[in-house]
């Protein structure tokens, strides 16, 4: 019987190009097997022990004959490769529209609206880089208070402020402002506070960033494990992709290292339902900015803790390693890319030696979990319960 689902969302972590890419601009992108091409003698041992590289097209980098955990790789049915649509297609939502992108900034009608109502003028206003729009607009801000604003290939709004400037609450009520502005024909997937410090050429990103999602339109994978008396325990951003919709407990950790620790203590307590977890630095720290070798250093360091998360699993627990998107760095793009998702389920009554494939959507994951914790539900997604328990 299983009794909770440990779910870790390793942000951006793509299993190879979906049969779409090239409509995106992702043709050739697989985050996992170019950083094994591309970074000498790299190895993830425990994750290849639960079966990370017997996933379907790893097999010329595969060198083990048996694995402990069910595989698969997820397709994507929703439009898009951002952070929201993943999450939300996991937990059960499949968006047929993607969120609006702006290669071309924001009409002037919505800047011009939201400078009223936050009482500040903006800069920028264009797709960049986070850590490079500071670097040009960083000293203007300063003098003159402005916010800088900007968006990249996904579905975001980014208000860059430095923390000596505009505090961090008041950065926090301006993209609240933000988000209540951004609905409808202009509801992006988020609005994200990018504060920073520092003097001018050496400007450095805090870890004080916090997104705004839009509320999820409908019950989750969340909702459903929590009107039913057990407990949603989100760790990393989840809070905030979800606004809160569906969680009983919540801790907002900032990086890998927090997340994993707190993640563990989250296991060693005793209770029902779900844990889920998002570790962000793949994404933010390394895949943006094309650093194939903090990427690489960032899987290795998930992959030497993981016997502890798996010593701490109760007999009743199932251990759910997946992505959200990919975010290849060793290509030119510094965007997300169009990936296949890895989906590694372990534990003691779980099947090992198994690869199931292809599986259609990413929905799939939440509805095994709501089915394997007793839970009915209409969610959408084909359950694949059947085919991994032992």
């Amino acid at each position: 019987m299983i009794n909770r689902a440990v779910l870790i969302v390793l942000d951006s972590v793509g299993a190879g190009e979906l049969p779409d890419a090239a409509d995106y601009g992702d043709v050739g992108s697989n985050t996992i097997k170019n950083i094994y091409k591309n970074v000498e003698n790299f190895s993830l041992p425990n994750l290849e022990k639960l079966g990370l590289l017997h996933m379907n097209g790893f097999e010329d980098i595969n060198s083990t004959d048996s694995y402990t955990g069910t595989v698969a790789k997820c397709n994507e049915k929703s439009k898009g490769k951002d952070t929201t649509t993943g999450h939300w297609e996991i937990s059960g939502i499949i968006l047929e529209q993607p969120f609006p992108t702006y290669p071309n900034g924001f009409p002037d009608s919505f800047i011009k609206e939201f400078e009223k109502k936050v009482g500040r003028k903006t800069i920028g206003n264009y797709p960049a880089s986070g850590t490079e729009i500071i670097k040009v607009l960083g000293k203007e801000h300063v003098d003159t208070g402005s916010l800088i604003v900007y968006t990249s290939a996904d579905s975001v709004f980014q208000i860059a402020a430095h923390e000596e400037v505009v505090p961090l609450d008041e950065l926090y009520k301006i993209c609240e402002t933000a988000r209540v502005l951004l609905q409808g024909e202009h509801g992006v997937g988020r609005v994200i506070a990018r504060p920073f410090t520092g003097n001018e050429n050496n400007y450095t990103r805090t870890s004080n960033r916090k997104d705004f999602s839009l509320v999820p339109p409908k019950d989750t994978l969340l909702d459903y494990v929590k009107n039913n008396n057990k407990q949603v325990y989100a760790i990393g951003k989840i809070e905030d992709i979800f606004v809160n919709k569906g969680i009983t407990r919540s801790n907002h950790t900032k990086n890998n290292h927090e997340g994993i620790e707190a993640t563990i203590s989250a296991i060693k307590e005793n209770f029902e339902g779900l844990i889920f977890t998002n570790l962000v630095d793949f994404d933010m720290i390394y895949g943006h900015r094309n650093n194939v070798l903090g990427y690489a250093d960032a899987l290795k360091y998930f992959d030497d803790r993981l016997p502890e998360i798996i010593e701490n699993l109760r007999d009743d627990d199932v251990l759910i390693i997946t992505a959200d998107h990919g975010c290849d760095p060793t290509t030119e793009s510094t965007d997300h890319s169009r990936e296949y998702i890895p989906l590694i389920i372990f534990g003691k009554n779980i099947k090992g030696n198994n690869n199931l494939g292809i599986i259609d959507t990413y929905a799939s994951i939440g509805k095994t979990i709501l089915d394997m914790l007793n839970i009915e539900n209409d969610l959408e997604g084909t359950s694949v319960m059947g085919n991994i328990l032992k």
